[in-house]
């Protein structure tokens, strides 16, 4: 018993001497020389152990670039932390208002992987450098030797694996916008600026055939588990869609749902702001897997029609000439001002080249009112390879419209509903705008109601539409009629006028050559 005091006894003044020295040691000690001290000593230890130690670091590189792996390792450790630790570390999560526990600084867990234990700790390294003294954060995993092989070949790859995954699902969504190429201060925190992405859209509440919905909805399952079979074919794993469609038909509810059942960022680039292709390509090469890459409105963003609108403007009535010319005008002001100098090459292979396969998982979306003013190179199969067309409102995506507003499936108004939204060109946020009760006051019977007058009116406007178009139309035949018939006069006149010389010509030298005949015989 008096052995066991005396140890306890020496213990008792032998550790504070060492704290002391310890202490010392770190404070006057420089930095350089204890890392020198410290990697022999390290070097000394394991020649008399049989533990093996792999270091993580936070940063790889210069330590300008954070580490996947170490990311990875924290998702793997974060709920092994959570039941073992002693010593946990809350942060706020960034998508919800819990706090998430994770392994605290210079703290330890073990881990069992094939009945094989192994030790994960983390460590902060203090250091200076130019800009002053920084924190250097690092995981280490310790193992025995006789588990070298099984641990580097297999448990890290389970660790990353499972660390990636973790991080998948606990990940924040976001939104992300490209910036000015002159805005610089938004520059130096990168060429994209995000926000929490949570559109609330789906493919349940998207207005629209549910058969179609069916089939687009298999066609993003097939590629998002083609990743094998896309490296088999060659070819980089990436999918385009074309949404095309009048104004208001969903085309930018159709990216959120397609980003919301596939759990994807999305990536919306406003082309106008970029400033050359090289930009273009610095901007998708900062983009991430798992993400939809949108250009909304592509005909309005570059000038990618401009031979085709010429020839085509070149067919129209002379009536339109002035117009034109002013119109004419006032794109080349705007293509003057425009500080863009992408081009359509530039596009396809930002797109469809070879940095197309540099982000991994991506699928491409472009959107437009009007298909036709597209260059058939852009829109392709092979870049554009599925073609969705987003229609007026017809009765199907009607009923999902009235389910999602009003919460309801069937009413004595359907029959004359159906009828109108199959004769009337109403996109479906019109539909949605008269279903949605402007008070609390308002039933469906009331929203229905309205519904059916704005179909009504629409129908209306849409036959005096056209009868002005006809009526126009005829208008312009005439006048081309007139024209010609005045043209054709004008060639008869001129042609008269012609033979009339001629003649008149003609008689002139017989009666010239008459009169030298009676000259010579007088």
């Amino acid at each position: 018993m008096l052995q066991t005091g005396a140890i306890w006894g020496f213990a008792g003044m032998t550790m504070p001497s060492l704290m002391v020295v310890w202490a010392l040691y770190k404070k006057y000690v420089p930095y350089e020389l204890q890392d020198y001290l410290e990697k022999y000593v390290v070097q000394i230890i394991a020649l008399i152990s049989y533990s093996v130690h792999i270091k993580f670091p936070e940063y790889s590189g210069e330590g300008l670039k954070k580490s996947q792996a170490y990311d990875a390792i924290l998702n793997f450790l974060s709920s092994k932390s959570t039941a073992r630790a002693q010593r946990l570390k809350a942060s706020e999560s960034k998508n919800s208002k819990s706090l998430v526990l994770g392994l605290d600084d210079h703290e330890a867990v073990e881990d069992v992987f094939n009945g094989v234990r192994v030790k994960w700790s983390s460590s902060v390294k203090k250091g200076e450098n130019q800009s002053g003294s920084n924190e250097r954060m690092y995981l280490t995993l310790s193992f025995h030797n006789r588990h070298r092989e099984m641990i580097t070949n297999t448990y890290l790859d389970h660790v990353l694996r499972e660390g990636k995954e973790i991080g998948l699902r606990k990940r924040e969504r976001k939104l992300y916008t490209n910036n000015q190429s002159n805005d610089y201060s938004s520059w130096s925190k990168g060429r994209w600026s995000s926000v929490p992405f949570d559109h609330p859209a789906t493919f349940e509440t998207l207005a629209m055939v549910p058969e179609k919905k069916e089939e687009i909805k298999k066609d993003l399952i097939r590629f998002s588990k083609a990743k094998d079979y896309y490296r088999k074919v060659g070819k980089p794993w990436k999918r385009g869609y074309l949404l095309f469609g009048p104004p208001g038909t969903g085309k930018s509810t159709m990216i959120s749902a397609m980003a919301n059942f596939l759990d994807y960022d999305v990536y919306d680039l406003e082309l106008t702001t970029v400033k050359d292709n090289s930009e273009l390509k610095k901007l998708m090469l900062e983009t991430k897997g798992k993400s939809i890459f949108v250009v909304e409105d592509i005909d309005c963003s570059l000038d990618l029609t401009g031979q085709r609108k010429k020839k085509e403007e070149d067919d129209e009535d002379e009536e339109d000439e002035e117009k034109k010319k002013e119109a004419e005008k006032k794109l080349e002001r705007e293509r003057g001002e425009r500080e863009s100098k992408v081009t359509l090459s530039g596009l396809l292979n930002a797109i469809d080249g070879l940095w197309s396969a540099c982000s991994g998982e991506k699928i491409i979306v472009f959107t437009t009112n009007f298909v036709d003013n597209l260059d058939p190179a852009l829109i392709r199969r092979g870049r554009m390879d599925n073609h969705i067309e987003m229609s007026y409102c017809r009765f199907e995506a009607f009923k999902v419209l009235a389910k999602n507003y009003l919460e309801i499936e069937s009413h004595d108004l359907y029959g004359e509903i159906e009828r109108l939204v199959e004769e009337t060109n109403m996109s479906t946020a019109d539909v949605a705008e008269n279903l949605m009760p402007k008070s609390d006051e308002e039933d469906a019977d009331i929203c229905l109601k309205r519904l059916v007058k704005s179909l009504e009116e629409e129908k209306v406007k849409a036959r005096k539409l056209a009868e002005e178009e006809l009526k126009k139309k005829a208008e312009r035949e005439m006048r081309r009629k007139k024209k010609k018939a005045e043209e054709e006069e004008k060639k008869k006149k001129e042609a008269r006028k012609q033979k009339k010389a001629e003649k008149e010509e003609k008689e002139a030298e017989e009666n010239g050559d008459a009169s030298h005949e009676n000259g010579n015989n007088i």
